[in-house]
């Protein structure tokens, strides 16, 4: 799967009693569709996913999955302690449709997991049984483990493991996953134009139109729109898609909004941003400034989102990112206990920290 640009990683909106609001994650992730993300990440740590029951989660990826536009990636957070419950959860994802799954690394017993071993052995037990290509989550300030460099590197063997979100904000660490990764290549499919082909795009486009339901029927008898043709010998038709191969190798995305920039200049091809939840095309226009070759505006763009995203992802936290996304034109809504809302002061903190990043 092609791996390259912003995903947000959506919350999980609840009623003030705690349980979960379907309608507006419905809306959100139509929202989301709309704006210039490659796609979006559900149940990750801004989601609140580890506050969730198993089933909850399970009906959150269903709602989610059945709003998002088909062009979208889909990546399902399935990363629980157990290897044998991650497997299941990312089972079920696949079964849904999503294209990936992002596992989160175990932590818990800590001073085992310090133990490359155990850690080389959840990774490979869940991606040689996956249906879905893996990605590692790596967040060291929620959980306290961060997961090595030279241990990426060797599980980057691994033919299912296609990348890490990595949220530890080290650029060096970056670089050197990116260098020891390089002779990693696989291949992709991808559009015509280079961006990702989903298992969901490629259902709808093999799935012929229906002549049903008023459709246009001309007087010689009913139309038949007729098949794209390859434009090349590298293009391939499936159905109404135009799709090509791309080279493509162990693909690292990072977490941190506020190093956005040179963490692609050190080799990563994308985010998976909190702060993309309350401003998906802020944080898109650095990355297509950057993809553009325009460094300078890129560095405009950093700067201009960058005590904003420490302050609300990094200080705030959940509860601060779903008042920005109140502010911003989405439903953010009450976190879930244990975390509290923020208070009026926070509110208004915010609120000028976004002046000049509205959605």
């Amino acid at each position: 799967m092609f791996l390259h640009g912003i995903y947000p990683p959506i919350t999980t909106p609840f009623y003030p009693d705690g349980s979960i609001y379907h309608r507006k994650l419905e809306q959100n992730v139509e929202h989301y569709s709309c704006t210039p993300t490659a796609g979006i990440v559900v149940l990750g740590s801004t989601g609140e996913a580890i506050l969730l029951s198993g089933d909850e989660q399970r009906e959150v990826l269903k709602t989610a999955i059945t709003a998002a536009s088909p062009d979208k990636v889909m990546i399902a957070g399935t990363g629980i302690e157990s290897a044998l419950e991650t497997l299941r959860l990312t089972e079920y994802a696949a079964s849904l449709g999503y294209d990936v799954a992002m596992v989160r690394t175990p932590h818990y017993y800590k001073s085992q997991m310090a133990n490359p071993a155990n850690m080389l052995a959840f990774y490979r037990f869940v991606c040689d049984r996956s249906p879905l290509p893996v990605i590692i989550y790596n967040f060291p300030p929620a959980t306290g483990y961060d997961i090595p460099a030279e241990l990426v590197i060797e599980l980057a063997e691994h033919p299912n493991l296609i990348g890490i979100k990595e949220s530890s904000g080290s650029i060096e660490k970056v670089q050197k996953m990116v260098e020891g990764t390089r002779h990693v290549q696989r291949k992709a499919t991808v559009t015509e134009t280079f961006s990702a082909v989903t298992g969901r795009m490629l259902k709808a486009a093999e799935t012929p139109a229906s002549s049903e339901g008023g459709a246009l029927v001309s007087i010689g008898g009913p139309s038949v729109e007729a098949a794209p043709k390859p434009s090349s010998a590298a293009v391939k038709v499936v159905g109404s898609l135009k799709t090509r191969q791309k080279e493509v190798g162990f693909q690292v995305l990072v977490g941190a909004a506020q190093k956005l920039a040179p963490s692609l200049d050190a080799g990563a091809v994308g985010a998976i941003l909190a702060f993309a939840d309350c401003a998906p095309t802020a944080c898109y226009e650095i990355y297509a400034a950057w993809k553009d070759g325009d460094a300078k505006l890129a560095q405009e763009k950093q700067e201009r989102i960058a005590k904003a995203a420490v302050r609300i992802v990094g200080e705030l936290g959940v509860p601060g990112m779903k008042y920005a996304m109140d502010f911003n034109g989405l439903y953010g809504g009450p976190p879930r206990l244990p975390l509290l809302p923020v208070t009026a002061d926070k509110k208004a903190e915010i609120e000028e920290l976004l002046a000049t990043i509205r959605n």
